[in-house]
């Protein structure tokens, strides 16, 4: 007897778990854009180059002298660094037993759940990484005394760009006994905390991907994502994914009878970076100078 086509399938909810999971995530990067203020996002086909930049160069003195040949200000940009936009392949499988076992929402869902969870992992990781690489220096006594010195080389690195805001990483070990004295609210968005206005003026993000004793800054309109659209080339024509409307990751649920597992296959090509080096300064927090003894007489 020929199967209704109306009849529901075991492939027709993994296609609607698929939706899910891949909304979920769009869901997750959309709170990051906003908490990061990020504008910009950019496609680009798989295996393009990434190229971040430095600017380099001194502002000569202006004082000349009646007659004299003003002296030339030299700048020049150069390659910071070169990234490959890679597609990133993801595969679990499931068996017939562990489903029995444990249940199909525990074997397959959670697990699913979790990989998703672990691909987002990574995305911070790398951008965090990537961070690290910025060629601007400070320091400061005490987390408020770092902060003030970061505040004042954005001011001096972006006063001519139009800067709509900064943005400042630090570890939660370097912020958590000062929050708990605070009366704040707190987001979080893909495994980060956010908060905004700290101490009237930073908007924070606590993260433990942040060394100990370092805060990072950048201005906003310097961090760009970058992604490679698994629905939006030639894969498309031999794949089928289940994608969220930006593109950002693809996902695939198969059920494999010749050895009775499902199979989970997820794809992501989606990097965070901040276009120009120059512009991610690394801030030192420094300890307090003991006073120095009086000697006794």
């Amino acid at each position: 007897m020929a199967l209704d086509p109306k009849m529901s399938k075991a492939t027709d909810f993994a296609k609607v778990s698929a939706v899910d999971f891949v909304a979920r995530f769009e869901t997750n990067i959309n709170q990051l854009m906003e908490l990061l203020g990020l504008t910009r996002k950019i496609e680009k086909a798989p295996n393009t180059v990434v190229k971040t930049y430095k600017v380099t160069g001194t502002l000569e003195s202006g004082i000349v002298s009646e007659g004299e040949t003003i002296p030339l200000s030299k700048y020049a940009t150069e390659v910071g660094g070169m990234f490959e936009m890679k597609l990133k392949k993801w595969r679990k499988q499931t068996t017939l037993e562990a489903i029995n076992d444990k249940g199909y929402e525990q074997a397959v869902e959670d697990t699913d759940a979790q990989m998703l969870k672990d691909v987002q992992g990574g995305i911070r990781t790398q951008f965090f990484d990537f961070l690290g690489t910025g060629t601007g220096t400070a320091s400061g006594v005490g987390l408020q005394g770092v902060l003030a010195a970061l505040w004042v080389k954005n001011q001096i690195l972006w006063e001519d760009t139009n800067a709509s805001g900064f943005l400042y990483f630090v570890n939660p070990e370097d912020i958590g006994d000062y929050l708990g004295k605070k009366d704040i609210s707190t987001q979080t968005a893909f495994g980060m905390t956010y908060i905004q206005a700290f101490l009237g003026i930073y908007d924070v993000l606590v993260y433990s991907g942040v060394p100990k004793g370092k805060v990072i800054t950048t201005a906003k309109e310097n961090v760009i994502l970058y992604y490679v659209n698994p629905k939006n080339n030639e894969l498309s024509k031999a794949f089928t994914f289940t994608s969220d409307q930006t593109g950002y990751i693809g996902m695939h649920r198969e059920v494999e009878y010749s050895n009775l597992t499902t199979e989970t296959v997820m794809l992501c090509g989606l990097m965070l970076f901040a276009e120009n080096l120059g512009g991610i300064v690394l801030g030192t927090i420094t300890a307090p100078t003991a006073p120095n003894p009086i000697a006794k007489g």
